[in-house]
């Protein structure tokens, strides 16, 4: 049961783009980890049907019998669909392709944008004592990412460093201002991440200019490097953290959680 008078519980931070290869499933999975070292517990609920931050996770396909395809549509305990990984600290609630189907099961469903909302925000998640919540969102501005974005105090949203990279924001801009017209009116935009920056490369430095020149201090000054090593992690099912701890890609996602934390502090 969603009490919505709770003044206390984890911060919950949607991870979106509508655009996909932008760095949504690899900034979740990184960024979760790097806040669990920095003394958090993190739950990451995977709301993508492809599922890669489960796998990224370490989670089998086998072991995904209760997912947040049961999380939003049956009517389950929280201890059934959320997973420990092998990160201590860093929790999940994976994802299958069954999920894509909820899309259309949600419309006729009068709570249809909420249940995410009701599903995090219950009471019983208090016991787990999880200090953030990311939702890795499907590259669509469908009901899943409105699920997640009423859900969710936060927007996060990585920008590939790479022509249209602007392109597609206002659209997602113009999502997250109906959302807080209709159903969260205290979302706010936590921040822009650019993602697979090159310094060498002038496009990646224009794309990082004009982000700045638009949106100002929206813009995380972390910037998320292209980096083998964090291409190479998702394969060993393992966060870059653990994968390379030493690597550029792995520190830059150290610097996120550190900025974010900071800006959370009151």
């Amino acid at each position: 049961m969603s009490d919505l008078s709770r003044p206390t519980g984890p911060k919950i931070i949607a991870v979106a783009n509508q655009k996909g290869g932008v760095g949504k499933t690899t900034t979740s999975i990184n960024l979760a980890a790097a806040l669990v070292e920095n003394g958090n517990r993190v739950l990451l609920v995977d709301l993508d049907p492809q599922g890669n931050a489960s796998t990224g996770l370490g989670i089998e396909a086998e072991d995904r019998e209760y997912t947040t395809y049961e999380l939003l549509l049956e009517d389950v305990n929280l201890n059934q669909v959320i997973q420990e990984t092998s990160i201590k600290g860093l929790s999940i609630v994976p994802a299958t392709v069954d999920l894509s189907s909820a899309d259309m099961e949600l419309i006729s469903n009068e709570k249809r944008s909420y249940l995410l909302h009701d599903a995090l925000r219950q009471t019983q998640m208090d016991a787990y004592g999880y200090d953030y919540i990311l939702i890795d969102c499907p590259p669509s501005l469908n009901l899943l990412t409105v699920n997640a974005m009423i859900a969710a105090h936060s927007v996060l949203i990585p920008l590939q460093s790479e022509f249209f990279a602007l392109e597609g924001l206002s659209q997602l801009m113009m999502t997250i201002r109906e959302v807080r017209q209709t159903g969260n009116k205290d979302l706010r935009i936590e921040g822009v991440v650019l993602t697979m920056y090159d310094r060498r490369n002038n496009l990646s430095q224009q794309v990082e200019h004009d982000a700045r020149s638009n949106l100002g201090d929206v813009v995380f000054k972390t910037v998320i490097p292209r980096n083998v090593r964090v291409s190479e992690a998702p394969s060993f099912a393992m966060p870059v953290l653990a994968y390379d701890s030493g690597s550029k890609g792995a520190q830059a996602y150290r610097d996120l959680a550190k900025e974010l934390i900071a800006n959370n502090r009151v």
